[in-house]
């Protein structure tokens, strides 16, 4: 099965991606847990709730796998939560980066802040999109995995990347 992880800063069309993605390729998505975890959680957040989402975010993976055919798609996965937590913090938790070396996908879509913001209640740093984009390809290229960068309208955007899938597939 091939697993597409999408990443990059915050309101770079992360969803939008993985959800047209899987429509095209007649699969499932993996929806960002963080976004679940922290609607619920009725506080604000701290360093320790990364180890939470971080489980919360493998299990939806888990559990998708079961369900998945061929191709799966993953609005967000570790390296989410590696750079959130590097970038807030000065640090990411031994457990998070050695879950993130086990359960690599096997290509990546970086998605690029060449598209307009969108305010959002659980978004915090509209204006550090650039300075992020760079610690995760950084993160990609460091890891060695397979991605690429997605940028451009939404079209172009899936365009791109089922070009992409394709080749692997």
């Amino acid at each position: 099965m091939l697993t597409v992880g999408i990443v990059g800063p915050e309101s770079t069309g992360k969803t939008t991606l993985a959800k047209g993605l899987a429509e095209h390729f007649n699969s499932i998505w993996v929806p960002e847990y963080a976004r679940e975890f922290l609607s619920d959680l009725g506080r604000p957040y701290n360093q320790e709730d990364l180890i939470s989402i971080a489980k919360g975010q493998l299990d939806a993976e888990r559990k998708a796998r079961r369900q998945a055919k061929d191709s799966l798609f993953l609005d967000t996965d570790l390296f989410v939560i590696k750079i959130w937590s590097e970038f807030k913090y000065g640090n990411c938790d031994p457990w998070i980066l050695q879950q993130l070396s086990m359960n690599q996908a096997n290509l990546y879509f970086l998605t690029h802040f060449d598209i307009p913001y969108e305010e959002d209640p659980l978004r915090e740093t509209p204006e550090k999109r650039p300075e992020l984009f760079h610690l995760y390809e950084q993160a990609l290229k460091e890891s060695g995995v397979l991605y690429a960068v997605i940028q451009g309208d939404e079209r172009e955007r899936l365009e791109t990347a089922i070009q992409k899938v394709n080749s692997i597939l």
